[in-house]
């Protein structure tokens, strides 16, 4: 594809993340995210579309040079031609040092540790068993499976601008995914976004709190300093939850449907 095509192709994928946007006002070199107002989850599910619908996979250390429709379609550009002198991605060795082990209230042990791409299966097997209420309240979308590149996503992480842990139990001799928690680096490299979601089963035990802990402790050893999330103003027990962190809630009148929540590290 020449640049015009890829251009519409990102716009399309945009679209479908934001559908207000309005082709005509976008400039092409100011930050796309700022001229949308879309959160690092948006900004994740269009990294997402990005493979899907283009095949090209992103590496969340290059995630920082894409900020403006620009960036992105030359980015992509590149992707289709590649040099053949490019420098090999370096991945970031796996954090071991974030393996916790926690006993939680009801007296049972799980494991709480940094996800992996080999966990994928795993993470697929996770929000397939969820009920329709959490993972509509997780993702803010009625789905049954995670598409292959939200997967890909969601458990092929850099640790850096990207963090996620899972916690894990063990059934019938194998592994069992029963939460998740994750966050996900600010442009400015100050801040984070994070999402949670526990098995329904598992919840009300502990685990959830488990896992905010291990997660604000593992942004605060990347320096860090405050940590945000976009909760459904449904969500009562979640803006609970969030309360008992320490986090205080915003609502914005143009979006009454969701509660900013945030906090100091």
């Amino acid at each position: 594809m020449d640049a015009a095509q890829i251009r519409t192709a990102v716009l399309e994928i945009v679209k479908s993340i934001a559908p207000e946007l309005d082709a005509g006002s976008i400039d092409d070199a100011q930050p796309l995210r700022r001229q949308l107002d879309l959160d690092s989850m948006d900004w994740l599910n269009v990294m997402v579309g990005l493979h899907d619908k283009l095949g090209i996979d992103i590496p969340e250390s290059d995630h920082g040079r894409l900020t403006t429709l620009a960036a992105i379609v030359d980015y992509v550009a590149s992707k289709e031609t590649p040099s053949e002198t490019a420098p090999p991605r370096v991945v970031p060795g796996y954090p071991a040092d974030l393996i916790r082990r926690h006993w939680l209230l009801d007296g049972r042990q799980v494991t709480v540790r940094p996800i992996r791409a080999d966990d994928a299966p795993m993470e697929a097997d996770f929000v397939r068993h969820l009920s329709s209420q959490s993972r509509y309240l997780r993702f803010m979308a009625t789905l049954l499976e995670l598409p292959e590149g939200k997967l890909k996503y969601l458990t092929d992480i850099d640790y850096e601008h990207h963090m996620a842990l899972v916690a894990t139990t063990v059934e019938a001799g194998r592994e069992v995914e029963i939460g998740v928690a994750r966050y996900i680096v600010d442009a400015d490299g100050r801040g984070c976004e994070f999402a949670i979601v526990v098995d329904d089963a598992w919840q009300g035990s502990g685990l959830a709190g488990a896992l905010m802990a291990d997660l604000m402790a593992a942004a605060r050893a990347k320096g860090l300093t405050e940590m945000s999330g976009i909760v459904l103003a449904t969500n009562h027990p979640m803006l609970k939850f969030a309360r008992q962190l320490g986090f205080t809630l915003h609502r914005d009148a143009d979006e009454p449907d969701t509660v900013h929540v945030v906090r100091k590290l």
